[in-house]
């Protein structure tokens, strides 16, 4: 593809960027990963992930949020000694404290699609930007998805990572106007 965004020059972020960054994400299980993996790239390259990808969702079953709830201390375990994935134990930790909280907000409102995107009006927000340096981290929008999400019990949900999760959620298009996924992304909308 040519004019891709430039942060995906590497062959490694082709596939991600060129079919799921950006795409409007409205199914549960890919919310929850990708809020889990958001969390694991915290201080790391989304390379780091990406390479890791399968091993997550090995190691997570598939982010059945679910089963990653009602993971104990030998899992746990298991899960920091396995080189598949960041063996950071905050992390670790969060993912599981995050699945609890995940459920709850499930259970709460019937699905996490439906609370998450409340925090852009139900609809992707569509930027027009023309420079890598012009995308944002964080956004008032991420502001206050960052502020709910730890009310509720969430960790590894700072604003920066919120809007990480917003981008690749396809909550926001942040795809460059000069590279051909912008349009195709904002007729998602």
């Amino acid at each position: 593809m040519k004019n891709r965004c430039p942060w995906a020059e590497a062959e490694l972020h082709h596939h991600y960027h060129d079919t799921e960054w950006g795409v409007p994400s409205h199914d549960d299980r890919h919310l929850f990963e990708l809020l889990i993996l958001e969390g694991a790239q915290a201080g790391l390259s989304w390379s780091t992930i990406l390479r890791k990808r399968a091993s997550y969702r090995q190691a997570y079953d598939d982010f059945d949020a679910g089963k990653v709830a009602r993971y104990d201390a030998r899992k746990k375990a298991r899960l920091f000694a396995d080189p598949g994935i960041v063996r950071n134990r905050l992390k670790v930790e969060a993912s599981v404290r995050n699945a609890r909280a995940f459920l709850a907000v499930q259970e709460a409102g019937g699905s996490f699609d439906r609370y998450i995107w409340q925090f852009t009006g139900g609809r992707p927000m569509q930027h027009r930007l023309t420079a890598r340096a012009a995308i944002p981290a964080s956004t008032p929008e991420s502001d206050a998805m960052s502020r709910d999400l730890k009310q509720r019990g969430f960790t590894f949900v700072g604003t920066t990572i919120c809007y990480a999760f917003m981008q690749a959620t396809g909550m926001v298009n942040d795809h460059l106007v000069s590279c051909p996924r912008h349009a195709a992304c904002a007729r998602l909308a």
